[in-house]
């Protein structure tokens, strides 16, 4: 055995006898630390024939575990990472059938099926939905031994439907299971367009006689499959191991578990390969440092845990949370996870450095700013959002802490401990985690009900953050958080941004109350709606009247009220 994991692959796909190739594949072999920490990857798969958007949903579900899976945090075990992955991208395909013409027919939505591996030190994980296969070939021997199970129901000898895919229904089945590894072991992943019609002794003859170029056998194999009359799309992947590392996984794993908290680090002290600079923030949840790379000679930002909360482990969870989804979204406006090339000896992330100040600075430094300059950062926020939102992910905690302006005026947004994805059990909602204190203000109210958000409820915060730097308040003070009854909800009073000292558009004001109406159905449907109409006066907003002075300012109209009766009882004393 070697240092090291190695393996040779052959590929080949075609579309056979179809006007198009549904079918998918890929292989991604990472360099250290990921290689040992995540092992290498392989899927494959196949669009179902009645959908013409399946091939759609074979390439985002291939190119989607690939890529995710290695953002997945290196101190998960593989089946959790595999598998939070892989119930994200189910969730994705689902919700693109849910939303386009096919809702009411998933056989024409984005389906497919995937059969997946991942060698991680000597230890193969198979991940299996549809009836794709998975074979292995050991050496020296002539059995092609079937590793997966088809899910595919037969009504007759001739007619047969597919039980279990990806994004056919919203909740994911997916067959997990582990073999041991040994050096020279042949894997076959196929899809049925090849299996059904290339016999296992072509397959095993291919493989031998071309064991010096692996491509060249899958191609062999599969059209052998094309000329024994397939009529499928025809996709064929072989995996051999050539060299196995010393450590078995179980040793790496635990390794992995085990990394300890980082101590409190000091100025100039040297940590896992980066020199720090200073403390940026401490709280009694996590510790924020300014460092530079040495390696690479770039300023970072390193955020450890808390030593106190090293014993919470739904703390621990939304901790590692926060570096996958960062490294799934890739957008100007939303912080960068930085990847590692060493050896992480501790427990902790880093993310690039925005050298600027929170939102909640800029508003104390800006207590009046112009309306331009409020879309402009809206817009900004909005456009960080939405790469959340494509992922079928909802940040959840929205608020100028979590933003950041750099000094280029680039906003980006920030911490995603409170981030859920579509699909995970794993993530509870912002009402259930223990942060919601402090960030209260900025919830939308539909979460103090008990239910669930959605891309409204992130709408919500966005409105909310508008009216704070248009006025410097919150649009129902502190009342959001004490109502938590939908009657107690309906008579929420919204304080018009409108006063005699600003010159706000009244257009501009009900886009915003709308944008923050209690109802989340009451709200704009889409985000892009609310940035429309910051910028271009809404025709039902134009025909409103000016809001009278009780709901412009309550205060001073009571207290004008008090004083007109005032003068009114001293006019009738004197008489």
């Amino acid at each position: 055995m070697s240092s090291h994991l190695k393996i040779s692959v052959g590929q080949y796909t075609g579309k056979g006898r179809k006007e198009i190739n549904q079918d998918f594949h890929g292989v991604y072999i990472p360099k250290e630390p990921l290689l040992t920490s995540k092992g290498i990857a392989i899927a494959l798969a196949d669009g179902i024939s009645s959908s013409d958007v399946s091939q759609i949903a074979s390439k985002a579900a291939v190119t989607g575990f690939l890529e995710d899976y290695f953002c997945t945090s290196e101190t998960w075990s593989v089946k959790k990472s595999a598998r939070s992955v892989l119930t994200a991208i189910n969730s994705w395909l689902h919700s693109q059938t849910q939303q386009s013409q096919h809702r009411y027919n998933k056989d024409k939505g984005y389906v497919c099926t995937l059969s997946a591996i991942i060698l991680k030190s000597t230890t193969l994980h198979i991940l299996h939905v549809g009836d794709s296969r998975i074979y292995r070939l050991r050496r020296n021997d002539k059995i092609l031994e079937q590793l997966t199970e088809d899910h595919r129901h037969w009504i007759t000898q001739d007619k047969s439907y597919l039980g279990r895919a990806l994004g056919m229904n919203p909740q994911l089945e997916i067959d997990y299971q582990t073999q041991p590894v040994d050096k020279g072991d042949i894997f076959l992943l196929a899809t049925d367009g090849v299996y059904e019609y290339a016999n296992a002794k072509f397959i095993i003859n291919a493989i031998h006689e071309n064991k010096n170029d692996l491509d060249k056998a899958a191609k062999a194999v599969v059209e052998e499959a094309y000329d024994q009359g397939s009529t499928d799309n025809l996709t064929a992947q072989i995996i051999r191991v050539d060299e196995l590392p010393l450590q078995d996984a179980n040793e790496i794993y635990q390794q992995l578990t085990e990394l300890p908290f980082p101590p409190i680090l000091d100025a100039r002290t040297t940590f896992d390969g980066y020199q720090i600079i200073r403390e940026v923030h401490a709280s009694s949840r996590s510790h924020i440092y300014l460092a530079v790379d040495n390696e690479t000679n770039t300023q970072v930002i390193i955020k450890t845990p808390s030593i106190d909360l090293r014993d919470d482990p739904a703390y621990l969870e939304r901790f590692l949370m926060e570096e996958w989804i960062a490294r799934r979204i890739t957008s100007p406006y939303v912080l960068k996870p930085c990847l590692q090339t060493q050896k992480r000896n501790y427990f902790y992330i880093v993310t690039e450095f925005i050298d600027g100040q929170t939102l909640t600075q800029w508003m104390i430094d800006h207590p009046k700013p112009d309306v331009e300059t409020v879309r402009g950062i809206v817009e900004q926020i909005a456009k960080g959002l939405f790469a959340f939102h494509r992922m079928e992910m909802l940040h959840q905690d929205l608020r100028p802490e979590n933003i950041m302006i750099d000094n280029t005026g680039t906003v980006k947004i920030i911490d995603f401990g409170s981030t859920r994805v579509a699909g995970l059990m794993e993530l509870t909602t912002l009402i259930k985690q223990n942060n919601l204190l402090g960030t209260a203000q900025y919830t939308a109210p539909e979460y103090f009900l008990g239910e669930s958000g959605t891309p409204r409820s992130d709408m919500f915060s966005v409105g909310v953050i508008a009216y704070q730097m248009l006025t410097g308040k919150l649009p129902y003070g502190t009342q959001v958080a004490k109502s938590r009854t939908k009657a107690a909800q309906r008579k929420l009073q919204y304080n018009s941004v409108l006063d005699d000292e600003r010159e706000i558009p009244a257009w501009i004001d009900e886009s915003i109350r709308k944008a923050v109406h209690p109802n989340p159905y009451k709200r704009y449907e889409e985000l892009s709606e609310f940035l429309y109409d910051l910028r271009h006066p809404n025709k039902e907003f134009l025909n409103k009247t000016r809001p009278p002075l009780v709901e412009r300012n309550p205060v001073v109209f009571w207290k004008s009220i008090s004083f007109i009766l005032a003068v009114i009882i001293v006019i009738l004393l004197n008489k």
